[in-house]
């Protein structure tokens, strides 16, 4: 599958460097403002993609994402750059809404006119009211955002951490925004078919605590040590855009757009060539019910902002 990234910074060439090394493609077209990087970028990447499967890597413009069938977006400010680093601010990714979404206005039209039949991914943060701008302005419904696939991986690596488990024994997933208002489901969360809670010591409400804030807040911890969040979200974009180029039918927490709520959201999705086949609206408590349609109505209060 040919494929384009729009944005040659940290986290489009965190993206591309996982792309190289998992084969997810035949050809990936780098687009970036500035021609020279993304032009770099390529160049230091092609030489160690020649220890990974076969793919072609090229520098190039707009016009040359004609046929691709995936278009992903990373291009725009981020939390550090856009004030969005502190813990006590609700707003969190959100601050960086109408910046980036200036950005988007200019290249969505242009992804479209060159690859009409593509399927866009939107990485840049905020991603959820990003996608939904996507969509607009697109025209089509073939949008997803990465949502809270990576803050899923975070939910599930901190709670193995405590229990002292591998991560791949943990069930459990975070819903609704990728940001402050994201919902952890804990009334499912589950290690060998047990209540995660029932499988610590210690105080069930302070470890929930303690939990939610390591993940909630991971970015801005990352920021604090280097500056940008993108290793992380580099290796997760990847598998999304595997589960979408081989057509899986994998079920992962990603952001696509849901009537019953308004907004793009995350809820766990049935993923494959064409986007979204299908999303499931897990069993949850009351609080936590409650709680994602709080985060939609917090996206939906964000997009208004924007008066598109």
């Amino acid at each position: 599958m040919k494929m384009g990234i729009i944005g040659a910074g940290g986290v489009g060439s965190a993206s591309l460097l996982a792309l190289v090394m998992r084969g997810s493609a035949c050809e990936i077209i780098v687009v970036d403002r500035n021609r020279e990087r993304a032009k770099g970028v390529v160049a230091d990447l092609q030489y160690g993609a020649t220890l990974s499967p076969a793919v072609a890597l090229r520098a190039g413009e707009y016009s040359d994402l004609a046929s691709a069938k995936l278009v992903i977006i990373t291009a725009g400010i981020n939390e550090k750059a856009g004030g969005a680093t502190d813990r006590g601010d609700p707003a969190g990714r959100l601050k960086l809404l109408r910046a980036n979404a200036q950005a988007y206005r200019e290249i969505v039209p242009r992804i479209v006119a060159a690859a009409p039949e593509a399927l866009i991914l939107v990485i840049t943060d905020p991603p959820d009211p990003l996608a939904d701008l996507t969509r607009r302005l697109a025209g089509h419904q073939r949008v997803l955002s990465s949502g809270t696939f990576l803050d899923t991986l975070r939910f599930r690596f901190h709670l193995a951490r405590h229990v002292n488990v591998s991560p791949h024994n943990v069930a459990a997933q975070v819903v609704g925004e990728h940001g402050t208002s994201q919902v952890f489901l804990w009334s499912s969360a589950r290690v060998a078919g047990m209540p995660v809670t029932a499988a610590i010591d210690g105080d069930p409400m302070e470890f929930r605590r303690s939990v939610e804030e390591e993940v909630r807040y991971a970015n801005i911890t990352i920021i604090e040590g280097t500056g940008a969040s993108q290793l992380g979200i580099g290796m997760a974009t990847a598998r999304i855009v595997d589960a979408i180029v081989r057509d899986e039918r994998a079920v992962l927490p990603i952001g696509s757009f849901h009537p019953r709520y308004g907004v793009t959201l995350s809820l766990p999705s049935v993923l494959g060539r064409q986007g979204v086949y299908r999303a499931f609206e897990p069993e949850m408590s009351k609080d936590e019910a409650n709680a994602l349609q709080r985060s939609a109505d917090a996206l939906k209060h964000a997009l208004a902002q924007l008066g598109d």
